[in-house]
């Protein structure tokens, strides 16, 4: 599944537009971009790192995407001027340019071709959010949870040559992202014993290694299989 990155859709003025509006900041793990149910203020344009976005539903934690370089976290509640919907927290050193909302929209105005790289991403969650809920009706987890790793594959992965124990060499990604077990079940919707139980079923037991730093995809195909990805 290709993410739509907002820094590569946009055209080289209107990236240095944003580079001149915005200002470079460093933000480290475990550290808020925006908080929920707060006033709308600055955009951010993720340079490296991972951010999660999530709510808090009494208690209960759900997550709703892991953004990654090139990604915008805040375009909404710019757009709109409301209240943030989700908190977006560091999961790992993060490098981004973060503008006022107003000097935002100001750059888009004077770059109206950027408005559709803000548009591509909009629609890419729309679109992601709506293959969420159909993977509910028939409550498939196996599809949401392959959906959700083939995300994080999409924005973070790195493929890595490998030599098997037979000596036969082989290719894999590894995604260096701090995600968890649990935080996966959040993300797609499901307990983690679910997903200990599908990570540890075949055709995904041979084929994907999960660590609380990394995760290790050696058979994307099994994964696309799984997550409906013709």
């Amino acid at each position: 599944m290709a993410a739509a990155r907002f820094w590569d859709a946009l055209g080289p003025r209107a990236r240095e537009a944003l580079r001149a509006a915005g200002a470079p900041v460093v933000i480290r793990p475990g550290a808020f971009l925006m908080r929920e149910h707060t006033r709308a203020s600055q955009v951010f344009v993720l340079r490296s790192g991972a951010v999660k976005v999530w709510v808090d539903r009494g208690g209960e934690i759900a997550i709703l995407d892991v953004l990654g370089p090139g990604d915008l976290v805040g375009e909404v509640e710019a757009a709109d001027g409301g209240i943030r919907h989700a908190n977006a927290e560091a999961m790992t050193r993060v490098e981004a340019l973060v503008l006022p909302a107003a000097r935002f929209r100001g750059v888009l105005d004077a770059h109206p071709g950027s408005v559709w790289a803000v548009a591509a991403v909009l629609a890419e969650r729309l679109r992601d959010s709506d293959e969420l809920r159909v993977a509910h009706f028939p409550d498939d987890p196996e599809r949401r949870l392959a959906g959700r790793i083939l995300r994080l594959a999409a924005r973070f992965g790195a493929p890595v040559k490998e030599e098997r124990p037979d000596g036969v060499p082989e290719e894999s990604v590894h995604v260096q992202v701090p995600i968890s077990q649990q935080d996966l079940g959040r993300w797609a919707g499901m307990g983690r014993r679910k997903v200990a139980q599908i990570l540890a079923a075949e055709p995904l037991r041979d084929g994907l290694a999960v660590a609380r730093n990394a995760i290790v995809v050696r058979s994307a195909d099994a994964l696309r299989r799984l997550a409906g990805d013709d």
